[in-house]
This record gives C-alpha cells, sequence and structure tokens, in this order.
C-alpha cells in the first residue's frame, strides 16, 4: 500500500482526537493523554508523508472515489508534505507547554476543558490546508481553523481578549468573503475550482479577466499572511491571547497564508507579470514591521511586528521566481514557524518569571535564571539571522537570489532585507538590555514576583512578600512554580528544533530547492491529479 494513501488521517485524526477530547471533557488527565497521543501519531504519519513525497513526487489521493476535477482532491508534494511535519511539531510541543501550565496552575476545572478538542481542531483545518487540492477545500481549510481560533483567542473572556477577538473576527471574514467571491468568478470564467485543472485552464481565458481574479485571491490571501498594508490587525490581535494560543497563532497561522500565495502563484499564475508588485509589497512588509517593533516596549507586541516583518522575507523569495529565491523562501518558512513559535513560548516563561512582558518593568532575569537567558538568546539570535544559525542561511539564499536576479527592484529589496535583519538584532538587543542585563531595582515599578522570589526561580512563597495584595495571579497558594519543567522542556525542544535546523541545512534546503523546482515546472503536481501529458 502507498503510504500516500493515508494522507487524509492528517486531517481525519486530530478530527476524532477532538471528538474523543470532548467526550471527556470532565477527566482532563485523559484529555491530555488523547490529545498529546493524537498529535504525536499524526506527526509520525506526516513524515512518511514527506519520505514518500521526496523519493516518489507528488501524490493525490481522491475523495470518495471521484476523479477530478469533480470531488475533493488531497495533493502532497514535498512543500506541502514539509508544511505538515513542521506545522504538527510545533503544535505537538506548543500543546505539551499548554498542557504543563495547566498542570502546573492547578487549572483543572478552567479553559483547559474546552481547549483541547478546540486545539486538535485548529490542527485539522490547517492540516487540510496544506493538502488541499482545491480552492473551496481551501477555503474550507482556512474556515476550521478560524473558527477554532475565534475560540482560542478569547479563552478567559477577559475585556481586552473580547474586543481583540472581534477586530480577528471581523477582518477573517472580510478575507474569507473576498476568497469565496473569487472563487465564484473563477468558476464562472473556467468551470472548475481544482487547482491542477485550473493550471490548465487559465491561460485560455482573457489576460484581463485573469489578472482580475489574480489580484483578487492574491488580497486574501495578504491579509491572511499579514503582508502590509493588510497587516493592520496582527499586532493588536495576537499579544491578548494566552501565551500557547498567541505561540500557535504566531507560528502557524499567517503561514497558511503564505503557503497559499506559493502554491497560487506558483502553479495557477505563472510567470513575472505582477512579481515587482510582490518585491514592492515585501519591501514595505519588512521595513515598516521592523520599525513598528522598535517602537514598542511589550515584548509580545515586538514579537508580533517582527513577524509580521519577517513575511517580508517569504514574499521577497517568492518574487524571485527562481528556483534558488523560492527554495530559500520554503526553507525560511520552515526556520521561521519554528523560532517564532518558540520566543513566543520563552515569553510566556519570562511574563510567569518576571510578572510581565513589559520591556520597562523587567530586569535582571539572566541571573535570576540563566536558563531563561540561554532559552531566549538562541532562537533570538536565530531570528535576527546571526551565523551560522538557520536564519542567516535563509536569509542568505534570499539574498543571493536577489543579486543573481540583477533588477533595481532586486537590489532594493535585498537593501531592505540587510536593513530589516541589522533593526531586528537592533530590536532583539533591546530586550537583551532591558530584561536580562540590567538589575530589577533599576527597572521602572518591577513586579514583586521579581523582587520576591529566590535567586534561582524556582519558586514563590506567600511568606516572601507576594501575596494577595502584591499580586493577584498567584494568590493565595503556598507555592508556584514559576519556571516549571513541563513548560521549560517543550520550550527547550522547540529551541533545540532550531537549532536542529541549522545542523540540518544541507538535507532541508535540498528539499526545499527540490519543492521549489517542482512547484515552478508544474508538471508533477498537474500529472499527479489529473494523469501524465495532461499539463501544458
Amino acid at each position: 500500500m502507498n503510504i500516500a494513501s493515508l494522507a487524509p488521517l492528517a486531517v481525519v485524526l486530530p478530527f476524532l482526537g477532538a471528538a474523543v477530547a470532548f467526550l471527556l471533557i470532565r477527566h482532563s488527565r485523559s484529555q491530555r493523554a488523547v490529545s498529546i497521543s493524537t498529535l504525536s501519531i499524526t506527526l509520525i504519519l506526516e513524515l512518511f508523508l514527506l519520505q514518500n513525497a521526496a523519493e516518489h513526487g507528488a501524490t493525490a489521493v481522491f475523495i470518495g472515489g471521484w476523479m477530478p476535477p469533480f470531488g475533493i482532491t488531497l495533493v502532497v508534494d514535498q512543500f506541502s508534505a514539509l508544511m505538515l511535519v513542521i506545522s504538527t511539531a510545533i503544535s505537538l510541543a506548543v500543546l505539551i507547554y499548554a498542557t504543563g501550565q495547566g498542570m502546573t496552575d492547578g487549572d483543572e476545572d478552567g479553559p483547559i476543558s474546552i481547549f483541547h478538542p478546540t486545539y486538535l481542531i485548529l490542527v485539522a483545518g490547517v492540516s487540510n490546508a496544506f493538502m488541499s487540492g482545491d480552492l473551496f477545500n481551501l477555503y474550507v481549510g482556512f474556515e476550521i481553523l478560524l473558527t477554532a481560533s475565534y475560540v482560542l483567542m478569547t479563552l478567559g473572556g477577559t475585556t481586552q481578549r473580547i474586543r481583540a477577538g472581534v477586530t480577528y473576527v471581523v477582518v477573517s471574514v472580510v478575507s474569507s468573503l473576498l476568497f469565496l467571491i473569487a472563487i465564484g468568478m473563477i468558476y464562472a470564467a473556467t468551470g472548475t475550482i481544482n487547482l491542477a485543472d485550473l493550471a490548465v485552464k487559465l491561460g485560455e481565458i482573457d489576460p484581463a479577466t485573469q489578472m482580475m481574479l489574480h489580484l483578487m485571491l492574491l488580497v486574501a490571501f495578504g491579509i491572511k499572511a499579514a503582508v502590509f498594508p493588510l497587516s493592520f490587525w496582527l499586532p493588536d490581535s495576537y499579544p491578548t491571547a494566552p501565551a500557547p494560543v498567541t505561540a500557535v497563532f504566531a507560528g502557524l497561522l499567517t503561514k497558511v497564508g503564505v503557503y497559499a500565495m506559493v502554491r497560487t502563484e506558483t502553479l495557477l499564475f505563472p510567470g513575472d507579470r505582477i512579481n515587482t508588485l510582490l518585491m514592492v509589497v515585501a519591501i514595505l512588509t519588512m521595513v515598516v514591521g521592523i520599525l513598528g517593533a522598535l517602537a514598542q516596549s511589550d515584548i509580545k507586541r515586538m514579537l508580533s511586528f517582527t513577524l509580521v516583518s519577517h513575511i517580508g522575507f517569504m514574499i521577497f523569495g517568492l518574487a524571485i521566481s527562481t528556483v534558488v529565491g523560492l527554495g530559500a523562501a520554503i526553507f525560511y518558512v520552515a526556520h521561521h514557524i519554528t523560532v517564532q513559535t518558540s520566543l513566543f513560548l520563552v515569553t510566556g516563561l519570562i511574563e510567569r518569571r518576571g510578572g510581565t512582558a513589559n520591556m520597562d518593568r523587567l530586569g535582571g532575569l539572566a541571573k535570576l535564571s540563566p536558563l531563561l537567558g540561554v532559552l531566549f538568546f538562541i532562537p533570538a539570535m536565530n531570528l535576527a539571522g546571526i551565523p551560522p544559525f538557520s536564519g542567516f542561511l535563509g536569509k542568505l539564499g534570499i539574498l543571493q537570489a536577489g543579486v543573481e536576479l540583477g533588477t533595481p527592484i532586486a537590489y532594493v529589496a535585498v537593501g531592505a532585507s540587510v536593513l530589516t535583519s541589522l533593526l531586528t538584532l537592533l530590536a532583539i538587543a533591546r530586550v537583551w538590555n532591558r530584561a536580562f542585563w540590567r538589575r530589577p531595582e533599576d527597572a521602572l515599578h518591577p513586579d514583586p514576583i521579581l523582587l520576591a522570589t529566590k535567586a534561582d526561580g524556582s519558586a514563590v512563597r506567600t511568606s516572601q512578600r507576594v501575596n494577595s495584595e502584591t499580586t493577584g495571579r498567584f494568590s493565595g497558594r503556598k507555592a508556584v512554580n514559576l519556571l516549571p519543567r513541563t513548560m521549560v522542556g517543550p520550550t527547550m525542544g522547540l529551541v533545540g528544533l532550531g537549532v536542529t535546523l541549522t545542523l540540518l541545512a544541507g538535507p532541508l534546503f535540498e528539499i526545499s530547492d527540490n519543492a521549489a523546482q517542482n512547484m515552478l515546472e508544474r508538471t508533477d503536481y498537474i500529472e499527479a491529479v489529473l494523469g501524465e501529458g495532461i499539463a501544458p
């Protein structure tokens, strides 16, 4: 049996896990076991799918036996398989982190009961979007993950989270509506929404109509990917959610939008007709995003702006439209998902250890918790692109492709990329100097937790001047572990994964370049769905 025929299980297993987790809503321990086991099995399956795609190329699965262009088609090639593996690995680490946080805080009756089924539904939606072989199923994948994200973003029901959730919902609905209108217009123009079939038929319609459909999809996906000027919603939405939710949102949700842009630009609209526009968007996204990051005093908001900024690197690689540029962009997507998620998890630990994520109120964390300093320093340097980390290698590949392209706008984008990297390092250095390097006494109104805990940062007791009058977060507890192993462990795992991407950069670049070449040639994908000899 071809392992690719099991690809639908990457969507089905999380759905089944969500159903079982919901039935176990009053049994937290069993719920945790089901959720973690489900994602672990899914990850193992996706590793086999990646190996199969590397050895045999793209493979299509026709749900219910309905042949294209009718029915639902799932396609697994090297790009989608790589995204499946990275996304599920990240989701599993964040799930263990969130579970550890709930166990440590004794929050057995809190939002954890609805967190697990909702989280698994989110993973199912992401996986469905990555494998979708037609536009409407891609839309369904977006709606599944967005519906789950609405619930996750508003966990706790605070005023700030509800307000941010409303903004997020409105923007997501507008984006989905534009996407749905574009799907209807594409079907009216071509009579199909199957991606492989569209790759053949879109070239036969009027160029002006094709350009209009192209731009509509680009705007819809641009909102989801948070490219400038469509990124206004992200910095105000993501930082308000709980730390694990913010981490998985930052790592995955915008990358689903980037994936959709890469897939449609290479498969449906090949050529360089809008590459100049994409480069301008990439330049503005990089520069405006990083300037916004420099203006922030809250670490979560700073990281949210760097998230927007570094989306620009991926769009730059896409706009180059060469194997080197697109391959480096794919490598950078895998790198950025890992590093950005790990930084948000570390920020959650900073918030627990220091009582806040505001740089103005933090200090002395490097001395109070050297491990926390290391966990922040490694992915921060990786994000800034310091050699020899994977961030440097991915950026170097994109810059090399930009220089080889040699157009004036490409040189401007190269300059913007270098400037963005330097300013990212500056933003990271500000966090280090304020939160980790200076003394706690030098901070502006430091949180009592920061001053009252033991030097090793392991625990805080009510007898150590931390009570309900100084902080309500840990009030009434005899002992609270500020850096529990159940949260530090998965964070260390993600930081280690970021380092592993550096050590395995050669094989990962090979997969990325092969994926880029196959997408630019299109033949492998189209013939996997429609049969040999069909590709134009």
